[in-house]
């Protein structure tokens, strides 16, 4: 893992969202890495030491069962982070974290993120509607997970990879998406030969790229257009 001072002109978008004088707390230990496909971040009940804004990339978050296996229940790309509650008095990790797409992360120690959120009462306002609204966004998945079809909710997470993503290509391979789905591997197969023959996507050993975006769309749950939705309403309140 690279690591590097963070960039001046910040590519996250809740850093770019940031009024100048609550950048100029965080920027002194901000750092830039790039991180692997399959890192994990934190685990389920260990302490947080260190808070993620995606530049690009994507982390995921699972709820973890006591056997090891979990379900994703959010997904944060360059348009969130991970860690922030540790600015809002928690410390202990609910779930894992796991960095589901190779990418470049800012990101700076729970100590100096503590002091920058108890100096600025613009910054914790601001992070505060952040943690509120991907709290809300977990409870939508969780509802997505049990009631809305396999195959809606793949073309939804096809979706939303592809937004953090930097091209039509995404790196995964069956056993990944299947995991993050909740399902066996041999569904997610059938469901991706499936959007394949009706041209949607071309899928190969450990690639998937998206062929017809508005088609994935049209067969998305309705979780994809409220996640962006919320995400978009939480920055245009902020003038980001």
């Amino acid at each position: 893992m690279k690591t590097s001072e963070a960039i001046p002109n910040a590519r996250n978008r809740l850093l770019a969202a940031l009024a100048p004088a609550d950048r100029a707390l965080l920027a002194p230990y901000l750092r830039e890495s790039r991180l692997k496909q399959g890192l994990v971040l934190h685990e389920a009940g260990s302490l947080i030491d260190q808070v993620y804004f995606p530049e690009s990339g994507m982390i995921s978050l699972l709820a973890v069962m006591t056997a090891g296996n979990g379900v994703e229940t959010a997904t944060v790309g360059r348009e969130g982070a991970v860690g922030v509650m540790v600015g809002l008095g928690g410390r202990i990790a609910i779930g894992r974290a796991v960095v589901q797409l190779e990418g470049m992360f800012a990101h700076l120690a729970v100590g100096p993120f503590q002091k920058a959120m108890s100096d600025s009462s613009t910054l914790r306002g601001l992070l505060a509607r952040y943690n509120d609204t991907q709290t809300m966004l977990v409870y939508q998945v969780a509802g997505c997970n049990a009631l809305h079809q396999v195959s809606a909710r793949l073309c939804r997470w096809l979706l939303q990879t592809h937004d953090r993503g930097d091209g039509d290509i995404i790196p995964l391979t069956q056993e990944f998406l299947a995991e993050m789905l909740g399902v066996q591997r041999t569904t997610v197969s059938m469901l991706a030969k499936e959007l394949q023959e009706d041209g949607l996507i071309d899928y190969r050993r450990g690639r998937i790229e998206i062929s017809n975006r508005k088609g994935l769309e049209a067969r998305a749950c309705e979780c994809y257009e409220t996640a962006r939705t919320s995400i978009d309403r939480l920055f245009d309140m902020d003038g980001g």
